[in-house]
This record gives structure tokens, C-alpha cells and sequence, in this order.
């Protein structure tokens, strides 16, 4: 899945959705929630948000539009959001102790449509605020959302995390955003 080119982040050309009232509702619930979860380490419940074959992605550049012709601050699969979370709990894990603390804000949720795959693509605007060992930071910037609908709710197909300074120097950014 990480070398696979067809996975599509485009979200250019959206087809307009007739969503109930209750169905973007629900959406910005399961947005909420999916926040909490990060910000709670609820870490196998937040894995569980995904499909299988899900990708989290945080560009490098401004003018970044796809992760294959351009390196990214993250590309990840299933595999590496298990990997990335083991190595949170590990107890040898020096970047995290102690560990960091997050904060989570999410607003200005919008629905824009439907992507050519039938994904119901959701934006966001976020502040994070991270500490740990006595010190804070911010991050800011905006979210997109590619999500399934399925019997139980919502699952997160996409999640890129488009930082406002993503092409500042960064010191570890270990937890997920």
C-alpha cells in the first residue's frame, strides 16, 4: 500500500452529496471522537477507526499534492500506525519519558462531497497543543477526511494532516496528529 500510486488523495473533483441533516451530525461526532481517542491514547480504538486499507498522511510542501513525487513528514499504512503506537507504549522508548500529553481542538467542519470512489470527503481546522517534560507546542493547521460510510457508523479511508508550517524544521513528532 505504500508504493501502491492508486491510492487517490486528490479531493479536486467532488460530486455534491444530499447528506441528512443527521448524517452530518454523525460525522462531526465521529470527528470529534476520533480526536478524543488520540488525545485519551486510546490507541486501539483509534486504530479501529480505520479500513483496512486506510492511509494517514501529513505532506512536507505546500505545493504537495500527491505523497509519491515528493517526500512526506508521514505516509502510513495500517502496518505503520501499529508500528508507531507499539513503539508509544514501549517502556524503552526514550522520546517518551514522560510522555507527551495532548490537546486537541477541532472546528469549522465541513462536509464538501463525495469523492469519484463514493468517500464522503470532510474538512477541519485543528490546534494541538502537545507537552511533555515541561514544555509545550502548537500545532495548527487544517484536516481532510476521506470517510466510509458502514453499518456501524464511519470509518477513516484518508486523513491528511496539512500542518500551517509543515516546511519549518520539526523536532519529534511522535504522536499522531
Amino acid at each position: 500500500m505504500l508504493f501502491d500510486i492508486d491510492f487517490d488523495v486528490s479531493v479536486d473533483t467532488l460530486r455534491s452529496t444530499a447528506l441528512a441533516k443527521e448524517d452530518r451530525e454523525a460525522i462531526k461526532q465521529f470527528l470529534y471522537f476520533e480526536a478524543r481517542l488520540l488525545d485519551e491514547k486510546r490507541w486501539q480504538e483509534w486504530l479501529n477507526l480505520w479500513t483496512e486499507d486506510g492511509m494517514y498522511w501529513v505532506p512536507q510542501s505546500f505545493a504537495q499534492t500527491s505523497p509519491y513525487d515528493h517526500i512526506s513528514l508521514f505516509w502510513e499504512n495500517a502496518m505503520l500506525r501499529e508500528l508507531r503506537i507499539k513503539r508509544l507504549e514501549n517502556a524503552r522508548n526514550w522520546s517518551q519519558q514522560p510522555p507527551t500529553q495532548s490537546s486537541r481542538l477541532l472546528g469549522n467542519i465541513t462536509i464538501e462531497g463525495e469523492d469519484q470512489r463514493g468517500y464522503i470527503v470532510a474538512r477541519a481546522t485543528f490546534q494541538c497543543v502537545e507537552s511533555r517534560a515541561g514544555t509545550q507546542r502548537l500545532l495548527a493547521g487544517s484536516y481532510i477526511y476521506k470517510l466510509l460510510r458502514v453499518d456501524e457508523g464511519w470509518k477513516l479511508y484518508m486523513k491528511q494532516v496539512n500542518l500551517i508550517n509543515r516546511e519549518d524544521v520539526h523536532s519529534n513528532l511522535e504522536i499522531h496528529i
